[in-house]
């Protein structure tokens, strides 16, 4: 026997005769344990580190975060897939693809006006600026008259041959007539929504994007509110003419996707999934995501080789380009897919509230609560389509990870919300694989996709915090079973009746501005529907149904009595 089978063994041995004596560890000593682990200090660092580059699938950024975090992973014990063998437990891959357009990246950009010595804008203060897939200017750059384009519908009738088209308005939306079929040498823009505070941040551009137009090779900028009321004013006095220099970087690359396992002892098929996506510029959104899933699999692999953490399902850690690199995850192996259990989106975790605005958020799995949306219950400036019955996807997760990160909330005086449904990130193709999903992230942010979304805008004390919660979540996920389920159980039965009789107290409210009883019964129905479907997916923590069997019909009957009270007390016959 070698000395590293050796080694596991005896760590094998430890572990289960210690949970055998302790019939289990406890929420609380996973909260004890990974609080002390997880500092925050590599989180940040991480964040750091990525946040510094401006990040397009392929481009040297997005590459060196990618290499980064199989740096620290090799630090942590994890082992490169194709030098492993069947002893080691961690390992991770780095899967390659080639793109099928070429990659981008800014260098740097001035846009003068003529006669003005302060430059307009400057990528070394606004590294937003320069629109993804725009080409480089000649290096004395482009001089032109800018033409302001107040009504866009008119843009196709007005002579831009050779100017600049300055409009308020996205740039994908204009680039085509400007540039393909106007002539125009470029464009330049803004449109920063309200929920960024323009006026008070005054500087900060959110990015934009034109089509990629190898013939016209042109450019689109994007300004800030004091570019934009600088530019105006320029205008109002006359005609004129600005000078813009682009240099970008546009080449064939490749697509980089790092996945991390720690492999489970008794279901190693079952696994769940945490994704953060790497791609786009800020330090927020989502440097922290990266930083954050990257030092919960350093803690995990920390507490799996001290046989403090021993797995019975695999654990998933995985970074990419957002949407895409989670959906072909789901999407490429369908026996994988039918075992991935959970999934889980880490996108803007790391931020300093005080400086951002809003709060963290549990983004839930679709419930009523995206169909009807009242009380506490709010969508964010982000905004969300209202959702219909058919799309609810009732399961346990969401009421087991709220109650997850109320405990750390509670030990850290921190403070923690949820948001119905309204998708956009790395959850939404786990849902759409018929997988529980969950979003961890924080709005509303008032430098959300901005240039002023830099590394001062994050907290250390948040991504722990985040960390933590998703850590002690996954590692009660991963080792559940029949005594976990019926934890669970309790608290759904708990949530459901909190939530009924809040509903309640809406439909009351409801009835009184002149609703009818009959909405208010359908939504106390379809909480009551929801939460019953809820109950029986923790079936999928063991083995044996009829484990949980009775336990599940109890909890099932207590939510039924208390939804038929709610139904009485409001009127129903």
């Amino acid at each position: 026997m070698s000395k590293k089978i050796f080694y596991f063994f005896t760590i094998l041995v430890i572990t289960f005769v210690s949970c055998k004596q302790t019939n289990e560890i406890t929420t609380e000593e996973y909260f004890d344990v990974v609080n002390q682990e997880l500092t925050g200090d590599l989180a940040y660092e991480t964040t750091a580190f990525v946040e510094k580059y401006w990040r397009v699938v392929g481009n040297t950024g997005f590459n060196k975060s990618v290499y980064k975090i199989a740096e620290q992973l090799e630090k942590d014990g994890y082992v490169l897939e194709e030098n492993a063998t069947g002893e080691d437990f961690l390992t991770y891959r780095i899967e390659t693809r080639p793109l099928k357009r070429p990659t981008w990246e800014s260098v740097d950009a001035t846009v003068t006006i003529n006669g003005e010595e302060t430059p307009l804008l400057s990528h070394a203060t606004n590294r937003n600026m320069i629109a993804i897939n725009s080409y480089s200017t000649a290096e004395e750059g482009v001089t032109a008259e800018v033409i302001y384009i107040e009504d866009i519908k008119k843009l196709a009738e007005t002579d831009v041959k050779d100017k600049i088209v300055f409009a308020e308005t996205h740039p994908g939306r204009i680039f085509k007539t400007a540039v393909t079929e106007g002539g125009a040498f470029g464009i330049i823009t803004y449109n920063n929504p309200d929920y960024l505070q323009p006026e008070k941040n005054i500087t900060s551009i959110q990015f934009r994007s034109v089509p990629l137009d190898s013939v016209s090779k042109s450019f689109g900028i994007a300004m800030s509110f004091e570019a934009k009321e600088r530019l105006k004013n320029s205008l109002s006095k006359g005609k004129t003419t600005l000078n813009v220099k682009v240099k970008t970087n546009i080449y064939p690359s490749e697509e980089l996707t790092i996945v991390a396992d720690i492999k489970g002892n008794e279901l190693p098929k079952e696994r769940l999934a945490f994704s953060a996506h790497i791609q786009e510029p800020g330090a927020n959104d989502n440097a922290s995501g990266v930083g954050a899933t990257l030092e919960m699999a350093s803690v995990a692999a920390k507490l799996f080789k001290d046989g403090r953490f021993l797995p019975k399902r695999t654990l998933t850690f995985l970074w990419g380009d957002e949407i895409v690199s989670t959906r072909r995850y789901v999407q490429e192996d369908s026996i994988r897919a039918k075992d991935i259990k959970w999934g889980i989106s880490l996108d803007m975790v790391g931020e300093d509230t005080e400086k951002t605005g809003g709060s963290f958020l549990i983004e839930k799995m679709p419930d009523p609560s995206a169909i009807w949306t009242r009380g506490n219950d709010k969508h964010t400036e982000w905004g969300g389509r209202p959702l219909k019955i058919e799309d609810m996807t009732p399961h346990y997760l969401n009421d087991f990870v709220i109650e997850k990160f109320k405990e750390q909330g509670k030990r850290a005086n921190w403070e923690v919300n949820t948001n119905p449904y309204e998708g956009g990130s790395d959850h939404v193709p786990f849902l759409r694989g018929d997988i529980p999903s969950v979003l961890f992230w924080h709005f509303t942010d008032q430098f959300y996709h901005t240039d002023n979304d830099r590394i001062d805008k994050v907290s250390k004390s948040t991504l722990k915090n985040v960390a933590t919660g998703a850590l002690v979540s996954a590692i009660e996920l991963v080792n559940s079973g029949e005594n976990t389920a019926k934890r669970v159980l309790k608290s759904i039965e708990k949530a459901a009746i909190s939530r009924l009789e809040e509903e309640q107290k809406q439909s009351k409210l409801a009835m009184e501005n002149g609703d009818t009883l009959e909405e208010q019964i359908e939504i106390i129905s379809t909480w009551e529907d929801w939460y019953l479907k809820a109950v029986n997916t923790t079936n999928d923590m063991v083995n044996d149904a009829s484990l949980i069997k009775a336990d599940i019909e109890a909890t099932q009957k207590a939510i039924s009595d208390k939804a038929l009270e709610v139904k009485n007390i409001l009127g129903a016959k």
